[in-house]
């Protein structure tokens, strides 16, 4: 259905006809749930806090368990924030602490896969590229540079690419 028809099929409906078909997809749907539980309640502080929680037991459990330093755990969180319409300055805060301790394990394990490097560089540009796009460079430059610099004093076999990407946004 295109949007011109919803559109159409929408304005046609009662004011309780409309109700009951939004109640439904309440009902029916997680993300809608999710959606007006943010729209009508947004604890933009306490989403941002669990994401950080979650992202730094990826890699430093709390338990036994070897970590697991999987990207994915804070991409999830971070397309999340973007669905819902999370504070551009919140979402960036997500990005730089993702890296952050990303660098922090690396220091202590570093990774011997090519892969954790290269989706490392690309959460760097995904966090260059959103500071950029929102305005917050001017406040956030100093995160940025700071692990751009820290993949070269940890000896990332792709330091200069980071180097390179602060040279783009600068």
């Amino acid at each position: 259905m295109s949007k011109t028809k919803l559109k159409k099929y929408l304005s046609e409906l009662k004011k309780k006809q409309l109700e009951a078909q939004v109640l439904d997809l309440y009902e029916r749907f997680p993300e809608v749930k999710t959606y007006y539980d943010f729209a009508f309640n947004p604890k933009e502080d306490k989403l941002v806090q669990t994401a950080k929680e979650k992202i730094y037991k990826e890699y430093f459990p709390q338990t036994r368990r070897r970590p697991k330093a999987r990207r994915s755990v804070a991409q999830k969180y971070i397309k999340h924030f973007l669905t819902l319409g999370v504070d551009p300055a919140l979402t960036a805060d997500v990005m730089l602490f993702n890296l952050e301790t990303a660098q922090d394990f690396a220091r202590i394990r570093p990774p011997s896969q090519a892969a954790f490097y290269k989706s490392m560089h690309v959460s760097f540009k995904q966090a260059a590229a959103h500071c950029a796009f929102y305005g917050l460079l001017p406040s956030l430059s100093d995160r940025l540079t700071a692990v751009a610099e820290r993949a070269e004093e940890l000896g990332w076999m792709n330091a200069d690419r980071f180097r390179d990407t602060m040279g783009e946004w600068q």
